[in-house]
This record gives C-alpha cells, structure tokens and sequence, in this order.
C-alpha cells in the first residue's frame, strides 16, 4: 500500500509540470480572453469595465461578421468533402499495389511538409489573374476560361466563388494526409473479405462501396474531426494567399480577429470572435472525445 501511493506520488510529480503548463497557458488565458469579451478594453491600455453580452451582440450584427460565418461554413463543407474523396481515391490507388508505390506516397504526403505561409503565397502566384493559369490558357488559346479566381467578388447565394482557389490550395495541402489515413485503413482490412467478395463476382466499385468503405468509418470520422478543427481556424492560408478578398470574399473569423485586435486595438471584440471560434471548435472536438472515452 505504502509503495502503491508512493508510486503514485512520483508520477504525479512527473506530469504536474505539464498540468501547471497547461492550466496556465491554455485554461487561464481562455478564462481571460472569456472575461476580456466582456469588457469595454478599446486602445492600448486595459479596461476591464464589464459590459455584459454587449460586444457579442454587436459582433453578430455585423455585417462582415455574418459574411465571415457563411465563408467559414462554405470552405469547411468544400474542404471536407474534397480532401476526403480524394484521400480515399489516392489511398485506394496504392492500395491496388501500384509500381512505385513508395515514390508516389512520399509525392503525395510532401505538401505536408510545407508551412501553410509558403502554400499561401505560392498558390497566390498560380491563381494570379495575370499569370499562372491564365497565362497558360492564353498561350494555349483558351482565353474563354480565364477568370479572376480570387479577385472575383462573384458571389452563388451564400458561396463566394473566390473561395474556390482557397478550397483547391488547402485540399493539395492535406489531402495527402487523409489519403495517409486511409491507406492505414484499407491495409487494415482482412484480405478475406475482399478476396471473397470478388469470388461472387463483385465489382471493384462494388467492394469498395459496400466493404471497405463501411469498414472505414471510423478513420473518416477521425479525418473529419481534424480536418474540421483545422478548417474552423484557418489563419495563414487564407492570409498569405487572399487576405480579405474582394467585397469579405475570402474573410475568415481569424483574420478579422486578427484586424480587430491587433490593428484596430479593440480588444474586447477580438477576444469576442475568439471565443467564437473555441466555441465552433469545441462543438467538433468535444463529442468526440466523449464518445472515445465511453469506448475506452
């Protein structure tokens, strides 16, 4: 019993550094960015005067803010789907036992490797209206398909078509990583299965759509979750390669955050839009890692 509680003594001595770490770091400055939400703080010198709900009603109100929502709603759902189907259509190619596989692997994880700055600013320069992909139509005699990309501030109900460059740079950035995910998930899968449904005469598509993929629900909901809690956040993509876009085209919750904050000096209402953010992340995060607790 002695040597029990002294066992549990010293493990509490080696990760109570961690847990100071975290309580001070991550917990008091949310409970702090939470109470500076709703204060008067405007300029540089604090002012912690509570004003209630007053700055997250008039965050709302906003205009910009509303477009911001609607931005963030349209790239996670585009992103989403795109990074999931062609990390399933990659991840499935491999698994086929492709020559090269190794090569093409390391091809397609290689995106990850780069900083979401450098991905911003290189895309910027493909998706330029004046060179890149314009340019090469017109060297090519398809000047009929060039277009402003994300300069254009056309916009299809609530989807902003400048978003699409934004949507196609994040989806080469970690498609790779969901396809890591779900080559995982296919050399997972008993051999039996696949083996037998291709004696009774199935379909390749067939087996895929009805054995695999169902086996892989699992690693599709872990891809969601973090591909979701990443999209929900998105800063320096976005900010490197758009920044607002024509008409808040391309406004993302984090960079008016970052305006709000650290150019207009309103601390209060970028501590709002924070809080909004944790909130939309915590809605992804939290039920997921309750229904992984109950399991374990």
């Amino acid at each position: 019993m002695v040597r029990s509680r002294k066992e549990m003594m010293k493990a509490f001595a080696l990760v109570l550094p961690s847990l100071l770490v975290l309580l001070i770091f991550v917990y008091f400055f949310i409970a702090w960015s939470f109470r500076v939400s709703l204060s008067a703080w405007r300029g540089l010198i604090a002012d912690y005067t509570f004003v209630g709900l007053r700055n997250y009603i008039s965050m709302f109100s906003r205009e910009r803010f509303q477009i911001d929502m609607m931005n963030t709603l349209s790239f996670t759902v585009s992103f989403l789907i795109l990074c999931v189907v062609l990390g399933i259509f990659l991840a499935w190619l491999l698994d086929k036992g492709v020559r090269a596989e190794g090569l093409f692997r390391n091809i397609y994880l290689f995106p990850m490797s780069i900083s979401f700055v450098v991905t911003g600013v290189v895309w910027r320069w493909i998706f330029n209206p004046t060179v890149g992909i314009n340019a090469l139509m017109q060297r090519i005699g398809l000047e009929h398909l060039t277009w402003g990309w994300y300069t254009d501030p056309t916009r299809i109900g609530w989807f902003h078509v400048a978003l699409i460059p934004v949507i196609i740079a994040a989806s080469w950035q970690l498609s790779g990583y969901t396809m890591a995910m779900f080559l995982a998930g296919f050399r997972s899968i008993p051999v039996e299965l696949i083996e037998q449904a291709r004696i009774d005469g199935a379909s390749e598509f067939f087996i895929l759509r009805k054995v695999s993929l169902p086996m892989l629900k699992p690693i599709t909901l872990s891809a969601l979750i973090v591909l979701g809690h990443f999209s929900l956040k998105i800063f320096d993509l976005v900010f490197t390669m758009t920044g607002r876009g024509p008409a808040f085209a391309t406004d993302v919750p984090a960079i008016y955050m970052f305006e709000t904050t650290f150019r207009g000096n309103n601390y209060g209402e970028g501590a709002v839009i924070s809080m909004v953010m944790l909130a939309f992340v915590a809605v992804v995060i939290i039920p997921y890692l309750v229904s992984t607790f109950r399991k374990e």
